[in-house]
């Protein structure tokens, strides 16, 4: 089994546009990793969202034009 060193070294060696595929590859491994906890949560405070009007009182404004004050 190869050591993380060892990897790093091998992918060092790579050309730019190789390591750049391979830094993609391995951020979509993590996000996808995580994605059951996201889901789970959401699930967990779902109804929590639709009982509890404190934590939705903000929604009425969603509708509302926005101005940013200077």
């Amino acid at each position: 089994m190869m050591q993380t060193t060892d990897i790093m070294h091998d992918i060092s060696c790579l050309p730019k546009s190789q390591r750049m595929l391979l830094v993609e590859y391995i951020i979509r491994s993590i996000r996808h990793e995580e994605q059951p906890s996201l889901e789970k949560a959401a699930e967990c405070l779902c109804e929590d969202y639709l009982n509890d009007k404190e934590l939705t009182v903000f929604t009425q404004l969603d509708c509302e034009d926005f101005y940013e004050t200077r």
